[in-house]
């Protein structure tokens, strides 16, 4: 049991450390995290290398958490685990692929915000928390073009979408899924914490547009 999680644990962590934008912008002998807001996502690379290089971005932050997932579920299912372990070695490798994102190993820790990536998680581990939530981020972008308040109020609707999914569940996995929406929901609130403060004050910059100082 030990083996499976911790080897879930360091592959999702590993995948999720591939960071795509920082990837894209090395081979363009750059590095995206020096232009725009310096953060190493999707929003970012549309506003510094375009819609083509975005959307490379969007593919591979998504594919990072199914990829880890799946790997978890074969790892588990390779130590012959039960149903229990095999939820948490898919639990564990989502939160480590997410952590990777925001903090890789292989670029000195300073990677992205995590929001892609975690929708791709929710659609792996519950497809009906992932479409509620992702209509209502994407509806308060279209609404108000500002990409951080619609990952913001997805970070905040996780944890309580699966609080409500998940309340007659059983307790193990009624555990798994709320404790991991907090997490994430928390990390990707503290992630933009910069982007709270210029909202606030009026400066956050609208997609599109290019980054304010």
């Amino acid at each position: 049991m030990v083996w499976a999680l911790f080897i879930s644990a360091v592959l999702g962590y590993l995948i999720g450390s591939v960071n795509t934008s920082i990837v894209l912008s090395k081979l363009k002998k750059n590095d995206i995290r020096k232009h725009g807001s310096g953060n190493a996502g999707a929003t970012n690379t549309l506003r510094v290398m375009g819609k083509t290089a975005a959307a490379f971005v969007l593919l591979g932050d998504a594919l990072k958490a199914v990829v880890s997932i799946l790997l978890a579920w074969l790892v588990a299912y390779l130590f012959r685990q039960g149903p229990d372990i095999v939820a948490y070695c898919k639990y564990i490798a989502a939160l480590t692929t997410v952590l990777g994102h925001n903090f890789p190993v292989f670029f000195g820790f300073r990677g992205g915000k995590g929001i892609l990536t975690s929708v791709a998680v929710m659609f792996m581990l519950d497809w009906r928390i992932a479409l509620i939530v992702l209509f209502v981020g994407v509806m308060l972008i279209v609404l108000t073009r500002y990409v951080s308040l619609g990952s913001l109020a997805g970070c905040a609707l996780y944890p309580l979408f699966a609080l409500a999914f998940y309340s007659s569940e059983p307790l193990l996995y009624k555990k798994m899924q709320i404790v991991l929406a907090l997490l994430l929901g928390l990390l990707g609130i503290w992630r933009h914490k910069s982007n709270i403060k210029k909202l606030l004050a009026g400066t956050e910059s609208k997609i599109g547009e290019k980054a304010k100082q």
